[in-house]
């Protein structure tokens, strides 16, 4: 272990890594975003959840430093009296529930039929490559309205309202699949001509074991770096579809629904409930993002 991390900190990409300011800046970022959502139950200054304890009287207070705010409710209260950081921090946590694994169902998908169209070649790569054009041709949103809407017409209303978390990370999993499948499909069309696969086919190693064993682990870089900038990708597009209202339901609010509940006070004063929420969001995204670009960079290299 000490080996690989010695290992690890005199690699290029630490070094790209310190090299980097904004990267920095960015990986703390995340890490205070991610920390704050995963510890939620342990720091959140309250429970939005915990019905008993919220209190109407607390409602539509503004930030502490307001004249009118109160020194327990940091960022102020929304119109049920739940403490808006609190809310906040729940809320990324259903977010980025949704966004990592909406990513590894897209990762899944992409991969493998990525590895069977670039490997086997022919119709399988015909047909698989046909598939994903015709999926890009469709925007993301509005296939997960289309498989939301499916799913609310074939399922009773109680039972959606407790599937629509699995509903909502099925339906941007499965939208977002090609961008890694056609990625995973080139560089499996290059290395399935190199001498180390060809060896492994004349000592009879089967297709699968080839594909998964030798061809796999050298084609993971760039999907990495894809699913890096697809995370934020699919925090955003979830935000989009609960903003919409069909996303997750209001028993378990992310960033998304936390900003439609607030835009309907916008406009009355209470600024707070809607404008800190997409703060959050536009500081997670952009952090994610951030991150991708520069281990897209780190990663490439012509750029070393």
């Amino acid at each position: 272990m000490a080996e690989t991390m010695r290992r690890f900190f005199d690699s290029d990409i630490w070094w790209s890594f310190k090299r980097s300011p904004v990267t920095v800046v960015s990986a703390v970022v995340a890490l205070i975003c991610i920390g704050g959502a995963v510890l939620a139950p342990l720091i959140a200054p309250h429970n939005p959840f915990d019905l008993a304890s919220l209190q109407l009287m607390d409602a539509f207070k503004p930030p502490a430093w307001d004249e009118d705010g109160a020194r327990e409710y940091l960022l102020g209260t929304d119109d049920q009296g739940r403490d808006v950081l609190s809310a906040i921090m729940y809320g990324a946590r259903v977010s980025l529930l949704v966004g990592f694994c909406a990513v590894v169902m897209s990762v899944v998908i992409g991969i493998t039929a990525g590895l069977a169209a670039g490997y086997l070649g022919g119709t399988v790569d015909s047909v698989l490559m046909r598939i994903a054009d015709i999926k890009l041709t469709f925007p993301t949103i509005l296939i997960a309205l289309l498989i939301d809407g499916m799913v609310r017409a074939a399922l009773p209303r109680d039972v959606h309202d407790q599937l629509a978390l699995y509903v909502v990370i099925f339906a941007i999993g499965f939208s977002n699949w090609p961008s890694f499948a056609r990625t995973v499909r080139g560089s499996t069309m290059v290395e399935r001509n190199k001498e180390y696969v060809q060896a492994a086919r004349v000592i009879g190693l089967s297709r699968g074991r080839i594909m998964v064993s030798h061809v796999l682990p050298n084609v993971l870089g760039p999907v990495l770096v894809i699913a890096t900038l697809q995370l934020g990708f699919a925090i955003l597009t979830e935000a989009t579809l609960s903003f919409l209202g069909v996303g997750v339901p209001p028993t378990q609010p992310s960033l998304g629904t936390l900003i439609r509940i607030g835009n309907d006070f916008l406009f009355s004063g209470e600024w707070w409930i809607t404008i800190f929420p997409g703060v959050a969001l536009i500081v997670l995204v952009l952090s994610v993002n951030l991150l991708g670009d520069w281990l897209r960079d780190a990663l490439n290299p012509k750029l070393r």
